[in-house]
């Protein structure tokens, strides 16, 4: 397993499930911290396709407010929400008191902390996308075969973020996954496989935003060149399989979920302990069956007219 530091700083890149949940409505723009005090810019995706009149910069900043908080800072002062969010004292303690008056957030007179409330900003998407919990049944019923636990992801920028898990009584890892869990694309299985649905542009800035990748475990693929090649193979394969690039002894299998097209709008996996499941294995018994689920997934996707903004991400 990673040492405790490596382990501290994967558990920071997680958020936890309201934040997670929260930044699906803006792009990372704390990765994009603003270039001055209480300037906000429009993320890339928005900037291409939004005129700047239409960009509305509170409710962008009001967002990025409520994305400060996560695992490492649950509760934070004024002046520590200022800092991390790069917005002035005065616009965040507007903001934070904002948020204390619709009950997205609490004040004990010194600190602030993020309140059940904010679950329902996330939860509307969940709810809008009844899709994901249709697809419970066929995953369990992957489950109830192959005894490992089984995800639904989707993409939102260098990240993964779940939107439905069956799991079984087995860890699988060190942090909790569920729903609103984000992991990093580039190391696990369904992030390569949606990676490999993006257009070559798009993949290339985000790669370049991301540089240097870190190294989670020994066997992560950060050198770029190499990376590419791993998406570029899961691409043309249909499935990828990441063994311990983010976690020691993890290895997962994932194959995409697409809409009437053959674009990834989701991606399904079934993650197992290494030394369970040895690659041959899993490649002859499960891919298969997750192929198979996958498939009576996406079916479900065309039939119920779902789409997803990833679609439109391939241009």
């Amino acid at each position: 397993m990673p040492g405790s530091d490596s382990l501290s700083s994967l558990g920071r890149a997680h958020s936890s499930a309201r934040k997670g949940l929260a930044r699906a409505a803006v792009r990372d723009m704390r990765a994009r911290a603003p270039s001055a005090p209480g300037r906000v810019r429009a993320p890339l995706s928005v900037a291409e396709h939004v005129s700047a009149g239409d960009f509305v910069r509170a409710l962008a900043k009001g967002l990025l407010v409520i994305e400060s908080f996560d695992t490492a800072s649950p509760s934070m002062t004024l002046s520590q929400v200022a800092k991390k969010t790069g917005l002035s004292r005065g616009t965040a303690r507007r903001l934070l008191l904002t948020l204390v008056e619709l009950r997205y957030a609490g004040f004990d007179g010194k600190y602030f902390d993020l309140q059940p409330r904010a679950l329902k900003l996330g939860f509307a998407y969940l709810h809008s996308r009844n899709l994901w919990q249709l697809s419970q049944a066929y995953m369990a019923q992957l489950v109830e075969r192959v005894h490992e636990s089984c995800s639904i992801a989707v993409l939102d920028d260098s990240e993964i973020v779940y939107v439905a898990r069956v799991p079984t009584a087995t860890r699988i890892m060190s942090i909790n996954l569920g729903i609103g869990t984000r992991l990093p694309a580039f190391a696990t299985s369904m992030g390569r496989v949606l990676l490999g649905g993006l257009s070559a542009s798009a993949l290339s800035r985000l790669l370049e935003q991301l540089s240097p990748l870190p190294q989670y475990t020994p066997k992560t693929v950060t050198e770029p060149t190499a990376l590419l090649r791993e998406i570029d193979v899961a691409r043309k394969q249909g499935w990828a399989l990441v063994d311990q690039e983010l976690e020691t002894g993890l290895r997962s299998i994932a194959v995409p979920i697409v809409n009437g097209s053959t674009h990834p709008v989701a991606a399904l996996n079934i993650g197992t302990q290494a030394s369970r499941w040895p690659i041959l294995k899993l490649t002859q018994e499960v891919l298969p069956l997750l192929k198979q689920t996958a498939g009576s997934i996406s079916m479900l996707l065309e039939a119920s007219g779902e789409r997803s903004s990833a679609a439109k991400n391939q241009r």
